[in-house]
């Protein structure tokens, strides 16, 4: 089975304090190196004062695109610990900056690699995930005498019409997760004894919200 693909809910800002530190962690949903890039511009600017700003994140349906930085902390403290959190959630496009406003006392390595981590993984929890899902449209032609029939199988199916076209015959528009759309057309032509005519529309994203067993 292929797994989910999971981001955040919503972009974030979460902020804890640890030994006078203050660690500001800022989630973005991004889908390109270039929203990344012009988001980190953004908090650099934003946190210009700032001790560190540092950042990791993932692009692409395989993280084909990774990037950390510790920007000025030990080498290994920083964005590799939030990079692995964001890994750790199986998150897919997110941004995540770190703004640290150093209080006066060293953490040690240790102690910031759990920082960050902590703060990412905090600001996550904040912001909720959700599942990315490609539907298709499927375009079911009914006859008026199976309407109701259909409707009620979309309902015990929990499936979503998406239109209903009124004509000599009734067009039923419903949106069918990719990967059920041959189980679904079997489904229908089997319990309609193949007396619908279904054709495959466009394809959207589907949104869902999504929580680890």
């Amino acid at each position: 089975m292929t797994a989910p693909f999971l981001t955040i809910a919503q972009d974030v800002t979460h902020e804890i304090i640890i030994k006078k530190s203050r660690f500001i962690c800022s989630l973005f949903r991004v889908e390109s190196e270039e929203q990344a890039q012009a988001a980190i511009t953004q908090i650099n600017k934003l946190h210009r004062k700032a001790t560190h700003n540092c950042f990791a994140y993932l692009i692409g349906e395989h993280d084909q695109i990774q990037r950390e930085s510790d920007n000025g902390e030990p080498s290994g403290t920083a964005g590799v610990p939030m990079l692995e959190a964001l890994k750790a959630n199986q998150l897919h496009n997110v941004l995540a900056v770190v703004t640290r406003y150093f209080g006066g006392i060293k953490l040690g390595a240790g102690g910031l690699i759990r920082a960050y981590s902590n703060s990412v993984s905090q600001a996550i929890e904040q912001a909720g995930l959700v599942e990315r899902v490609e539907q298709a449209v499927l375009k079911v032609n009914v006859s008026y005498s199976q309407h109701d029939s259909l409707l009620y199988f979309l309902k015990q199916n929990n499936l979503e019409i998406a239109a209903e076209d009124y004509g000599t015959s009734v067009i039923v528009s419903i949106y069918v997760d990719e990967d059920q759309l041959s189980e679904r057309l079997k489904q229908l032509t089997d319990r309609f004894n193949n007396q619908l005519t279904i054709e495959k529309g466009p394809t959207r994203i589907h949104e869902i919200p999504y929580s680890k067993a």
